[in-house]
């Protein structure tokens, strides 16, 4: 999946919950008020486009601290 349908899956997530749209790579998830449970929403949500289940360790999770790093966390995770 390309950077912008992941970016427009993540902010789908964010308008369900009321909650305003990301504004920048650089912000960290907690400026973007983008969650845990939203990252599994978009997980699954991206699981179910691409027909496969994603394949990544929680030790690559844990160093996701802003937007870009979900983006690049899901690029890769989708390119595999």
């Amino acid at each position: 999946m390309t950077r912008s349908e992941i970016l427009d899956l993540m902010n789908t997530v964010l308008a369900k919950r009321g909650r305003a749209s990301i504004t920048g790579e650089a912000q960290t998830t907690r400026e973007a008020n983008f969650r845990s449970l939203d990252f599994s929403e978009v997980a699954l949500r991206i699981e179910t486009r691409i027909d496969r289940e994603l394949a990544f360790d929680a030790a690559s999770m844990r160093r996701i601290e802003t937007v870009k790093d979900v983006l690049d966390f899901f690029e890769a995770a989708t390119a595999a």
